[in-house]
């Protein structure tokens, strides 16, 4: 690679890439230790042993797709299953999909238990604000 490339290509420590992804730096590692984002190899300079991490682009753009995958609410084994298809270059539209599928289900299920709840709740505000005598039906309920 030619040294203009590397000029190009922005080098940030891990607490830059940190910073780009809107994680913190144990996360970084986190993902690193679980698969889910490369741990380049160290280069000449300082910090710890006198080498330092170098990252760039790939690793901003894989940080951001996790990110972004998990506030859709996969879990890291389906983002790592995801990662992988999306480097085998067959691109298993099949598969992302029966993943999103899932998903959907389970996001379907969790609204279900929240509008639950919710009509639950709205019930025990309704009983706490019909009568003055007695506990509040809210904190009976949850003293059972």
């Amino acid at each position: 690679m030619s040294s203009q490339m590397l000029a190009r290509t922005p080098s940030l420590t891990i607490a830059g890439l940190a910073r780009a992804g809107g994680v913190g730096v144990e996360t970084v590692r986190y993902y690193q230790r679980r698969g889910l984002i490369e741990t380049p190899r160290r280069h000449n300079g300082a910090g710890r042993g006198g080498a330092i991490r170098h990252y760039g682009d790939a690793h901003v753009r894989r940080l951001r797709f996790i990110r972004a995958a998990q506030a859709a609410g996969f879990t890291l084994e389906q983002i790592g299953e995801l990662l992988a298809l999306d480097a085998s270059h067959d691109r298993d539209r099949d598969r992302a999909r029966a993943l999103a599928q899932e998903q959907i289900a389970a996001l379907d299920a969790r609204i279900a238990a929240l509008e639950e709840a919710r009509a639950a709740l709205h019930k025990l505000a309704r009983a706490c604000g019909e009568g003055d005598a007695g506990r509040c039906p809210i904190l009976t309920a949850f003293d059972s």
